[in-house]
């Protein structure tokens, strides 16, 4: 084994087999997933790891199923074709190549966000109340129960895809319709005004956080993947034991849906001081503008060595894949 800056050993590269970077897919997404894809493929060959890009589900499984790789980085987004549903996991399994990120059931609790609030509710962990909207439900009943301002966004998708946040009763039929050029079904959520902030979690460490801190009202995918002015504070409360409390709490909401090696926790603070839990994203994006290699960096460890922590995770046997996720 080589050692490395955080001085913890890591597997040499010859130990990780041919690698699948699997990248793309056909999801909303897409775009973003090809430039993770690619940052994560040039940082592990400069590891000196045999990683190769594959381009969406079915080329990956046609590989595999010839023979042509040991493991998988999936570093695919979205829904759908996007590998990050629980479906791309499922594959997987029942083909036995181990893969990075969570298992079956926390890939796909983690994407339907009703479902992963129905569990942190059911454990006591705080997330903002929301209505779960079939496609043609009334959003003005939606927004009367909850009362303005909201958000409304499909139920299963990410990267602020398809999110309105409605502040005038007038707008809802408009962010209705955006949302609904998506798949599925939608979610209408109390929005939380505060603080935006993001933890990451890498096996058994939860990162610093960070607060993000963007030019315009709100931290959109413009602000996400594009503009060069939106500040990323890390860690993002200055209190330490503030700090500490929203580090468990991440911990605690991510275990809660059975995910597993790697991921990122959203949480909105309000004016008050409070955590509220919005989602967790199990195959955070990698890109220049992504949160996880920025939190990674304050603790020391480049992006070409996370980019292999991660792909480590793949030789983990976590709760969340025993037995089939049970």
């Amino acid at each position: 084994m080589t050692r490395t800056t955080n001085d913890m050993p890591l597997r040499t590269p010859g130990e990780f087999g041919r690698v699948a970077v699997v990248m793309g897919g056909n999801s909303a997404e897409r775009e973003v997933s090809l430039d993770s894809g690619r940052n994560v493929l040039e940082a592990l060959k400069a590891r000196g790891i045999d990683a190769h890009a594959i381009d969406g589900i079915p080329a990956l499984l046609d590989a595999l199923r010839a023979g042509h790789f040991a493991r998988v980085f999936n570093i695919l987004h979205g829904q759908h074709g996007g590998g990050e549903d629980g479906v791309l996991q499922g594959a997987l399994e029942s083909l036995n190549i181990p893969y990075t990120g969570s298992g079956v059931l926390g890939s796909a609790l983690s994407m339907d966000k009703v479902r992963a609030k129905q569990v942190w509710q059911a454990i006591g962990l705080p997330t903002p109340r929301y209505v779960a909207l079939r496609r043609g439900g009334d959003v003005h009943a939606a927004a009367a129960e909850l009362g303005l301002p909201v958000i409304v966004k499909p139920a299963c998708e990410g990267s602020s895809v398809g999110i309105t946040r409605v502040f005038e009763a007038s707008d809802l039929a408009a962010a209705v319709a955006l949302a609904e050029r998506y798949p599925g079904d939608l979610i209408v959520e109390q929005l939380i005004e505060g603080d935006e902030l993001t933890v990451s979690i890498l096996g058994d460490r939860v990162l610093p956080s960070i607060r993000i801190v963007p030019k315009g009202a709100y931290y959109d995918y413009h602000a996400k993947y594009v503009a060069e002015d939106t500040q990323y504070i890390c860690p993002g409360l200055d209190d330490a034991e503030a700090e500490a409390e929203l580090r468990a709490l991440a911990r605690a909401a991510f275990d809660a849906l059975a995910c597993g090696g790697w991921g990122r926790v959203d949480v909105m603070r309000d004016r008050q001081g409070r955590n509220w839990l919005l989602e967790v994203n199990t195959a955070p994006g990698m890109t220049t503008h992504s949160l996880v290699p920025k939190a990674a960096a304050t603790v020391g460890i480049p992006f070409d060595e996370l980019c292999q922590r991660v792909l480590e995770t793949s030789f983990d046997s976590t709760p969340a894949r025993a037995g089939g996720d049970a």
